[in-house]
């Protein structure tokens, strides 16, 4: 069966750049967004999620880059803005803002540190998603949040009209399989390792932070794996794990190394916000290193 895909395949966690000083700098935001729709072959941005560094913007900040990229790309792909919070009344003010500034969908985390139980949890996404007219997709990180959305809850929550997707960091193919097979929640992958497996399962694609750096590297997977060559989207998955690696698995916010990254190629980026720490320079150079041997200097 083909499953459902409501904003595309290959999806950017993008970035928030800033100025030098460290303000929001929506130019470069419009700018980055561009290049990722018209160059990079991205079908959806999510703004405002952990690799746009939303514990640290403002919520006008976070409405203002929802705007400015909306108007940015036009249509040509769907935008998603992170509303998560750990404070169910402050979660639907995000949405509904959101959704005002032009967002096509939201992203909405499970609540975190106060570790709700199952029953909490369900209330809170039912209760973003009554309060909103767009959809939402579900944001499953355990290793961040400290609570799973458990099988049970995926199931009694797909039934809502307007919860349609999940991105999935549990690291639990065989939960992600089960919920994939029994509802038409879309899942997307938020694990850059898992892009494939998951999209051999029933997958609907990835929101990938790589892609802010190799865009087209990243949606090759999908896109040889939909034209039936499996040994080739096997390849190009494999090509993509040295850069993977060390972007995502070397013990620095992935937030950090795509910056330090962007900001080699003179791209859109900026500084990180504290209590981030910018790259270093042995560390850019190894990234810059891997992102050639990907996709050429």
């Amino acid at each position: 069966m083909t499953p459902s895909r409501p904003f595309g395949r290959a999806l950017c966690a993008m970035i928030t750049p800033f100025t030098p000083e460290g303000t929001l700098d929506l130019d470069r935001a419009q700018k980055l967004a561009d290049r990722l729709v018209a160059d990079g072959g991205c079908e959806g941005l999510v703004l405002n999620g952990t690799t746009g560094e939303s514990p640290t913007t403002t919520d006008a900040e976070k409405s203002a880059l929802v705007r400015a990229v909306s108007e940015a790309v036009g249509g040509r792909a769907a935008v998603l803005a992170g509303v998560g919070s750990a404070d169910t009344r402050h979660t639907v003010e995000l949405a509904r803002d959101a959704e005002m500034a032009g967002a096509d969908g939201l992203l909405v985390v499970t609540p975190y540190y106060s570790r709700p139980p199952q029953a909490a949890v369900e209330a809170h996404f039912r209760r973003v998603a009554d309060a909103v007219g767009v959809p939402l997709m579900l944001y499953d990180i355990p290793g961040r949040t400290g609570t799973r959305i458990e099988v049970e809850t995926l199931l009694r929550l797909a039934e809502h009209p307007r919860i349609s997707a999940v991105k999935d960091c549990a690291y639990d193919l065989l939960s992600s399989a089960t919920v994939i097979a029994r509802t038409g929640l879309a899942y997307y992958s938020g694990c850059e390792e898992l892009n494939l497996p998951l999209y051999a399962v029933g997958g609907a694609g990835c929101v990938s932070t790589v892609a802010n750096v190799a865009p087209r590297a990243m949606r090759a997977i999908l896109d040889a794996y939909d034209a039936g060559d499996t040994v080739g989207a096997t390849r190009a998955h494999q090509r993509t794990l040295p850069l993977v690696t060390l972007m995502m698995a070397s013990g620095l916010p992935g937030t950090v190394t795509t910056k330090g990254l962007l900001g080699a190629l003179g791209l859109p980026a900026g500084p990180v916000r504290e209590p981030l720490l910018p790259a270093d320079a042995a560390t850019v150079d190894g990234l810059l290193a891997a992102y050639e041997e990907l996709v050429g200097p």
